[in-house]
Order: C-alpha cells, then sequence, then structure tokens
C-alpha cells in the first residue's frame, strides 16, 4: 500500500484520497513558513522510508509542498503527486529521469 504524505493536516478532509493509500500527516496546526532547516529536518525523517510508488498530496505551506517535492524527486527521480480537482483526487506523476533524456538528445 501506497503512503500519501500529506504536508499539513489542516481543516480538510481528506478521506477521498484514501483510495490511492494511507494518509501520513507530516504536520499539524500553525507552521512558521520561515523556519525551513526544522521543516527539512522534520520532512527527510518522515520520508526516509518512501517508496517510490508513494504519493505527495498537495496541501499546506507552499515552502513545505516545495522542500518536500524536491527531497522526494532527489530521492525516487520521480514525483507522484495528488491533486484535488472537482471534488476528487486525481493523481499526476512525473519522470524526472525521462525529461532530462529528452533535454540531452
Amino acid at each position: 500500500m501506497s503512503n500519501i504524505f500529506v504536508v499539513n493536516k489542516g481543516g480538510h478532509d481528506f478521506s477521498k484520497a484514501e483510495r490511492f493509500g494511507k494518509l501520513v500527516y507530516l504536520s499539524e496546526g500553525s507552521i512558521d513558513p520561515f523556519k525551513i532547516n526544522s521543516m527539512y529536518r522534520e520532512m527527510a525523517e518522515a520520508i526516509s522510508a518512501s517508496h517510490q510508488d508513494d504519493y505527495i498530496l498537495s496541501t499546506g505551506l507552499p515552502i513545505m509542498r516545495q522542500i518536500l517535492s524536491a527531497m522526494f524527486a532527489f530521492k525516487h527521480g520521480c514525483l507522484n503527486l495528488l491533486l484535488f480537482k472537482n471534488g476528487e483526487y486525481v493523481e499526476r506523476r512525473i519522470l524526472l529521469g525521462e525529461l532530462i533524456k529528452k533535454e540531452q538528445k
């Protein structure tokens, strides 16, 4: 079963995303957007056991989403996102190595 990394457990109902896997909350409540080193350390620990088929649910502070996406992409060479569209979550996948191979041709 895939994990779904939810950047921040806000007041939203994320239950519709559970069809893609298990929700894993990385933070809860108010976060200082300027404490990026501590964000990085906490999220790095949280995704240390992540797998290439896990997802990032796009919610929470933009800086946290950016840091998490960069770490996930660096670790797995891909980015798996869940986006909320028309009342449902949809998945989007980017294989980063494929883009780089195309640019080198």
